[in-house]
C-alpha cells in the first residue's frame, strides 16, 4: 500500500507541464474530534493519491488544514469524497483567484500535534466560542466604523506585501507571538470597542476569536474565509476593495495580486516590488523580497557569500545544509542582517 510520493518535485513538475491540463489551488480547515489521526491521514493519502491531489496537510486530534492543487477535472469527486465525511461535509473551500499548475508538486499529509501552531494550552478557554463570522459585505461595514480596530493575525513577512487599510499589523514571526503582544496592546479596547481580525483563509482567526473573548474582549468578529474568500466576494459581488497589495499564500506561487498597488521594497537594492523568493542556496533558503534585476545581478540569492556556494560541487553544498546545527538557520523570512532594505 503506498502512503508516500514515489516522485520527486523536479519530476513531478515535468509531468504537470507535459499534461497541461487544469488545476484548481484551494485550501480548507475544520476542527474536529479525531479519534485516530494517523489512520486518518492514512485514509485521505490513499484516496487523494489516486485522485492526483497535490498539496500540504496537517491532520491533528482538533482537526484538519489542508492547502491543496486538485485537477479540475476530479473536482466532482474530491468534493463527494469529503462530503462523505460528516465533519466535513458542505465546509467552505477557499478557491485561490490566480491558478497555477505547480501551486503543489507533491502529496504530503502530516500528523501533529495542532493543526497551527499556536502555543494556546486549549484546555483553558472554550475553542468552540468564536467570534462573529462576517462576510465581506459585512466587513467593510465594520472596518469603515471609527469603533473597529482591525488586526491582521499575520506574520511581517505577509503583511508586507499585503494588508487591509488601517489594519494593525504586528511585526512578529509567528502567529504564537503575536496573540500576547495584541491582548496587551488593545487591552484598553475590551469593553467598547469591535475587535475584527483577518488572515489568510480564516483558521488562525477561528482560535484567535475565542481566545480573546476568553480575555474579556466584549465584541469579536472575524473575516469569514479570509482574503481568500473576500477578494472572491469582492469580485463577484462588485464591492469596494479595501485590501491593498499582495494576499502571501503558502504554495509556490508565494502570493496573489488583490489590488494593483505595489506596497512592499525588493530587501536588496530597495525598489518597489513584492515578490518573494527563496535563496537559490538551499543551505539558506531564506525567504525575501527580490526584484528581477536583483535576482539576475545576484544569482537569486541572498547575497555574496550564497552566490559562492551555488556554484560549488554539489556534494559540497549538500555537506553544508546538513546536520541540526543548521535547523535554526534555514528557512528564515526576512530578517538577515545581509539584507540592507528589509522591512
Amino acid at each position: 500500500m503506498q502512503l508516500y510520493n514515489t516522485l520527486s518535485a523536479k519530476e513531478r513538475a515535468a509531468l504537470l507541464e507535459e499534461a497541461g491540463e487544469d488545476r484548481l489551488t484551494l485550501s480548507f480547515y475544520q476542527y474536529a474530534r479525531i479519534g485516530n489521526p494517523k489512520l486518518f491521514r492514512n485514509h485521505l493519502f490513499i484516496a487523494w493519491n489516486e485522485m492526483d491531489v497535490l498539496g500540504r496537510i496537517y491532520v491533528a486530534h482538533e482537526g484538519i488544514n489542508a492547502q491543496l492543487s486538485v485537477p479540475a477535472k476530479n473536482f466532482e469527486t474530491f468534493k463527494n469524497f469529503l462530503d462523505g465525511i460528516y465533519f466535513l461535509k458542505d465546509v467552505r473551500l477557499n478557491i485561490a483567484i490566480e491558478q497555477d499548475l505547480k501551486s503543489f508538486l507533491k502529496l504530503k499529509v502530516k500528523v501533529r500535534k495542532k493543526i497551527v501552531a499556536d502555543g494556546l494550552n486549549d484546555k483553558t478557554f472554550d475553542v468552540r466560542n468564536k467570534g462573529v463570522h462576517v462576510d465581506a459585505e459585512k466587513f467593510n461595514k465594520l472596518i469603515a466604523d471609527p469603533d473597529t480596530v482591525l488586526v491582521d493575525m499575520r506574520n511581517h513577512y505577509e503583511s508586507e506585501i499585503g494588508h487591509f487599510e488601517g489594519a494593525i499589523t504586528p511585526d512578529v514571526d509567528t502567529f504564537r507571538d503575536s496573540l500576547p503582544i495584541i491582548e496587551k496592546d488593545l487591552s484598553d479596547f475590551k469593553e467598547d470597542k469591535n475587535l475584527v481580525m483577518y488572515c489568510t483563509g480564516g483558521i488562525r482567526c477561528e482560535k484567535a476569536s475565542a481566545y480573546y473573548k476568553h480575555k474579556g474582549f466584549k465584541k469579536v468578529y472575524q473575516l469569514e474565509g479570509g482574503i481568500i474568500e473576500y477578494a472572491r466576494q469582492v469580485k463577484n459581488k462588485g464591492l469596494e476593495n479595501k485590501f491593498i497589495g499582495k494576499n502571501f499564500v503558502f504554495d509556490h506561487r508565494r502570493g496573489e495580486r488583490i489590488s494593483e498597488e505595489v506596497i512592499a521594497n525588493c530587501h536588496q537594492c530597495g525598489q518597489p516590488c513584492d515578490t518573494h523568493v527563496n535563496c537559490a542556496n538551499e543551505a539558506c533558503h531564506l525567504l525575501f523580497i527580490q526584484c528581477e534585476a536583483c535576482a539576475e545581478k545576484m544569482e537569486k540569492c541572498c547575497s555574496a557569500e550564497c552566490m559562492e556556494v551555488i556554484h560549488l560541487p554539489y556534494e559540497e553544498q549538500k555537506k553544508l545544509r546538513s546536520g541540526k546545527h543548521n535547523s535554526n538557520k534555514i528557512f528564515k523570512k526576512g530578517r538577515s542582517e545581509k539584507l540592507k532594505f528589509k522591512k
